[in-house]
Order: C-alpha cells, then structure tokens, then sequence
C-alpha cells in the first residue's frame, strides 16, 4: 500500500479487484447520478481561511458522537452487501473501526449478521434499521441489536421504496451473482475474490437469513427490496421503535428543517443530513448544502450528523464547519476494504485523519472542537 496516498488511489486498486456488478453498487448513484456527483462535487465550492504564526504543536482530532468518544468525529456509514465487496467484509470494517477508535455502523442488509459482527468484536458497535412491511420481525431485529449489545440504532428514514439504480438493473445485481455468461466472463479475472467468497460461510444476508424465503435463496435484491420496505412508514413508527429499543436513536435521511423537527419530536437523539449516498432521490440537493440550514433550526436541540460525499479529510473539515458533530463514511471504507480488507479500511481511516489533522493546523487551529464557519468561505 505504499503508493495508496488518497481515497481515490484506494478507489482505483477496488475497481480492479471487485466484480463489476458490486463494484458500481458501490460507485454509482440513482438515474442520471447528478446528486452522486453534487455530494462530492459541492464541498469544492467551499473555501478555507487559511492562519498563520498560531502555536499548532499539539492538536486534539477527540471528541464525541451521541456520547462516544471517538479519535475523529467520523463513522463508518451502514452499506448494504459490504461482505461482497470483500469476503465477511461488515466483520473486517468493524474490527478496523474498533482498532481505530470509531463507531461501525451495521446495516440491516449487511452478509455478515449482527450476531457474526458481535462475535468478532469488542467494542459496541451500532445498528442501522430499515422498516419493513412485517413489524414482528422488526421487532425481533431490535431485540437482536439489543442482546448483541449495540450502542445506538440508526433508523433510516429515507427508504420506503428503492430508487431507480441503473446501473445495478443493467448489471443484473443479485445475490449470490447469477451465473450469466456476462458475469461468468468478469468473475473470471476477479480470481481473489471469488476464492474468498467460496471459503466463507456468509454468502447472503445474514440479518434475514431464515425469516423470509430463506435469505439464502435470495436470488433478485430488486424484487425482494420491493416487496419488503414499507411505503407506509410514518413517525408514529419511529415513536414505536424509539421505546422498543429504550436506548439512543439516530434518525438517518433527513433533509429538510420540517423533518428534523419531526424526527426530534417523535424521539430522535440525533439526525443524519443525508440524501442516501444520492441512490434515491436524483436531483434532491447535497447533503452539504443541506446541512446548513438543518443545524441553523434545530442545531441546539439534537446533535447533527452528515453523510454524503466524505472523501477526505477536507470534507470531514468542511462538514464541522457548517455545523455537524460527526460525519459518516460509505464509499470511502469500502473501497479499502475492497482493495485490502481490513488493513485497507484502517488504510482510508489514517489518510482521512492525516488530512483532517494537517487542515485543522494549516487553519491556525489545534482543537477539533473550535472548527466553526468562521474559518470557511462558500459560494453558496
């Protein structure tokens, strides 16, 4: 890894190594992307004051995420089928973030089951919920969380149909990879990853596995996406879950001042601004842009979160400065772990804190908490 300098020298060696279709599962956003590329592309709209002749000797990057202590304000954002980028791959990013001193994120789609996660770690980690149509099972699923002993739950919000991802429809995205002529053909020159996929014991979603269809014959991830969130979900469900779990709530996918007001009144401890990595909503604005006017509302009376777009340190800078507490990385762990599993994701996690570190002095500052909008310029 000693020519990997940059996220997206960490993204080039993922792309060689992962089969197409779980490559641009990863690297792609709904219809025409442009809100993919907003995510990224509006942090460069931002400017940085630059300071001088300021003691940075010592500089502090700790501090706190819904009362964690973490070594950076990030964490690991939850990605659906991680374990198919990388061969029980939710279970190598949590012992990367765990050896590094941040929160992983489960997703409820994850390969690997919050049990298989629970049993590979130490630290308490956090669970990210989707809803869906059967409530008993949901239920059961936030006392799974509970026994596992996870910290936080992460309610997502922003799901309750799937948005039109062409690139997963043209790649026929599936799980376990239909054996197509055209998949056959790419699967070939992966030989790593498939090796590593046939020794593992978690081929599907491990969190399902067993309650509907067997989760080990889930052929089509479309149709049973379709047929398993829920459209009707409302606050009144998120009132329901915060007192089933009895424990700190994050509502994840708000964009917009009335709903995180709502999320605050119907029990949330803290919100995510987030437009779902731009995988749902084309044409919705960055989460950035987004973030703003969110803390300026409510920023005294829940902590702020933001996902979207983080792939470097800058970003994460940025993010502080227009007022979120911590920030969520998807793409950015998952293209190392990707390129080198677990090592890889400690790999992103060291160039994101480096270039949080060395923009933090380069600013005159040398606490993490002092980063406020003063020291930024935006066009917007």
């Amino acid at each position: 890894m000693k020519n990997i300098n940059t996220i997206e020298d960490m993204k080039a060696v993922a792309r060689r190594r992962v089969p197409k279709m779980f490559y641009d599962y990863v690297d792609s956003g709904s219809w025409t992307g442009s809100t993919y590329k907003a995510n990224q592309d509006d942090f460069k709209s931002i400017s940085l004051r630059q300071r001088v002749m300021v003691d940075i000797a010592k500089r502090n990057l700790n501090t706190k995420m819904i009362g964690h202590s973490v070594t950076i304000p990030v964490a690991i954002a939850p990605t659906g089928l991680t374990g198919m980028q990388r061969a029980d791959g939710e279970i190598l990013a949590a012992k990367a973030a765990e050896s590094f001193g941040i929160p992983y994120t489960l997703s409820t789609m994850s390969i690997c089951s919050i049990e298989d996660v629970a049993k590979n770690t130490s630290s308490p980690f956090w669970f990210q919920l989707y809803v869906m149509k059967d409530r008993e099972f949901i239920g059961k699923l936030i006392d799974r969380a509970k026994a596992a002993g996870c910290s936080a739950l992460v309610l997502t919000a922003d799901l309750q149909i799937i948005g039109q991802r062409h690139n997963d429809i043209k790649n026929g995205l599936s799980i376990p990879p239909k054996p197509t002529l055209k998949t056959l053909i790419n699967l070939s020159t992966k030989i790593r990853w498939c090796s590593e996929i046939l020794r593992t014991k978690n081929k599907s979603f491990g969190n399902i596995k067993g309650h509907i269809n067997d989760g080990s014959s889930l052929n089509d991830l479309s149709k049973w996406v379709a047929s398993q969130f829920d459209p009707t979900l409302s606050w009144d469900d998120v009132k329901w879950i915060k007192e089933r779990w009895q424990g700190p709530l994050i509502v994840k996918g708000i964009m917009e001042v009335d709903d995180a007001r709502k999320a605050i009144d119907s029990g949330a401890d803290a919100i995510i601004v987030s437009n779902h990595g731009g995988r749902q909503l084309d044409g919705a604005l960055s989460s950035v842009r987004a973030l703003p006017s969110i803390v300026d509302a409510v920023g005294e009376k829940v902590e702020i979160h933001m996902d979207g777009g983080i792939m470097s340190g800058q970003d994460v800078f940025k993010s502080l400065a227009l007022g979120a507490k911590g920030v969520y990385i998807g793409r950015a762990h998952l293209y190392g772990l990707a390129a080198y599993g677990e090592k890889g994701v400690k790999k992103s996690l060291d160039i994101i804190r480096e270039e949080l570190d060395k923009t933090l002095a380069l600013c005159g500052l040398n606490d993490i908490k002092k980063v406020d909008k003063k020291i930024i310029i935006k066009d917007w």
